[in-house]
């Protein structure tokens, strides 16, 4: 069995899969984007970091704000697609750096926005990247983490993880708003508010966009159908495997 790193397991997933990414209607629209927007306003000097920006939608949605929006991942094919579609939509001021969430390329007080959507569920230390990206900001700037959250209830929480790591190895977990909350505070952020928000996920699209292999899609099939009736209608799955999830958007400053 090769022996690799968490960090290369998320590279080898995602940088063939970049495209697919910047064209997903899940991950390009949102009223989390349009939230984003109106959290940051205009700040026509500021420089923004997208955190983990997968297929780039937060820097597209933030370029208009800012004077130089940063758009970071470990993934260099997610960045070279991301630097050719900013340049198709002409948004000169994006750039793009390589870079892990947990050991961030950039000199303390950087940026005065850091924003994170879809990616802190891969890092394998969300203590440790919610420190680095404290340190990258600004005092007095603004953060914000948006993601897929689970369930406080043990049974939901469970089947979640389960058919996401299934889905997808380079998982680690989907936190709790509350372990959201205290992971923040403990990393020196001040949270300011928490909007919660559900997500329908088509199944086929899901698996599709990941490329997941035929074995594991029989096994997320299997799980969805195992599941108890609470966790059915908790997840409102249907007979196409479809599903809803729980997102969340953590708005916090660095005192």
């Amino acid at each position: 069995m090769e022996n690799k790193s968490h960090d290369t397991v998320v590279k080898n997933q995602f940088s063939p899969r970049a495209e697919a990414y910047v064209t997903s209607a899940v991950h390009a629209q949102g009223e989390d984007l349009e939230h984003l927007a109106a959290l940051v306003g205009v700040r026509p000097k500021a420089r923004m970091l997208d955190l983990g920006c997968g297929g780039g939608h937060v820097a597209f949605r933030l370029a208009p704000y800012a004077d130089q929006v940063t758009a970071c991942d470990i993934s260099e094919g997610m960045l070279r697609t991301v630097a050719a579609e900013a340049e198709k939509r002409g948004l000169c001021n994006i750039v793009t750096r390589q870079g892990a969430a947990q050991s961030l390329p950039f000199a303390d007080e950087t940026f005065d926005v850091v924003a994170s959507r879809y990616s802190a569920h891969h890092w394998r230390d969300l203590p440790g990247c919610l420190r680095q990206a404290r340190r990258v900001l600004k005092e007095g700037g603004l953060a914000v983490f948006m993601d897929t959250v689970a369930p406080d209830a043990a049974l939901m929480d469970t089947y979640l993880q389960a058919i996401e790591l299934l889905r997808d190895p380079s998982h680690v977990r989907d936190y709790s708003v509350g372990e959201w909350l205290r992971a923040a505070e403990e990393a020196g952020f001040q949270p300011r508010a928490v909007a919660r928000r559900r997500v329908r996920l088509d199944f086929s699209s899901w698996v599709a966009r990941m490329r997941t292999p035929d074995l594991h899609v029989q096994a997320i099939r299997s799980l969805l159908a195992l599941m108890p009736e609470e966790v059915v209608e908790h997840f409102e799955v249907t007979e196409d495997g479809s599903f809803t999830v729980d997102t969340m958007t953590l708005e916090a400053t660095r005192p």
